[in-house]
């Protein structure tokens, strides 16, 4: 037997709950300055479980060779990567529309 989707209805293997909710979401990626003028990139409007935060922070903490976190469902890098961090969202298949950089 095929597992079903519960909010979509189709068989797992074509559901395309995922893709749709990836497309409604409003990213927003600022940086902020901290203690000592330290800047700090915030990406905030990002669903999923901690896991999946956790994940993601983990690539971008890679991709941009710097630490960080996740903590209150946004993940926060340490420096000014907000181009990095938009490309990768865009590889990632967020559209360019939902994706702002203040």
């Amino acid at each position: 037997m095929v597992e079903v989707c519960p909010v979509c209805g189709l068989p797992k293997t074509i559901c395309v709950c995922k893709t749709i909710s990836r497309e409604q979401q409003r990213i927003k990626i600022k940086l902020e300055t901290r203690k000592w003028g330290r800047p700090v990139t915030i990406i905030e409007g990002l669903d999923g479980d901690k896991n999946e935060l956790a994940q993601l922070a983990r690539r971008l903490k890679s991709v941009c060779a710097s630490g960080g976190t996740v903590k209150n469902g946004t993940i926060m890098l340490q420096g000014d990567h907000r181009d990095k961090v938009r490309e990768i969202l865009l590889e990632m298949g967020h559209s360019e529309e939902n994706i702002e950089i203040v």
